[in-house]
């Protein structure tokens, strides 16, 4: 089991979509919301996986395709 702690920036064509609820539904990982700032233009949020390390990937992937800007944040 792996763990991630990355920070998300959302778009703001995104900011109203369930991504992360999807992330948790179509990937094999758990996510956890550690810390977020979000209103009309934009958003960011501190999200912990934790799964399998290709899940983690495929769904870093995923996020990144949906123009979701993904940073690992290093020593998590």
């Amino acid at each position: 089991m792996s763990r991630a702690r990355l920070h998300l920036t959302f778009p703001e064509h995104l900011i109203e979509e369930p991504i992360l609820y999807r992330v948790g539904k179509e990937f094999e990982v758990v996510t956890n919301i550690r810390r977020a700032n979000i209103d009309e233009r934009s958003a960011w949020v501190i999200l912990e996986m934790e799964g399998a390390e290709d899940e983690i990937a495929r769904a870093v992937r995923w996020l990144a395709e949906r123009g979701v800007q993904v940073d690992r944040i290093q020593g998590a």
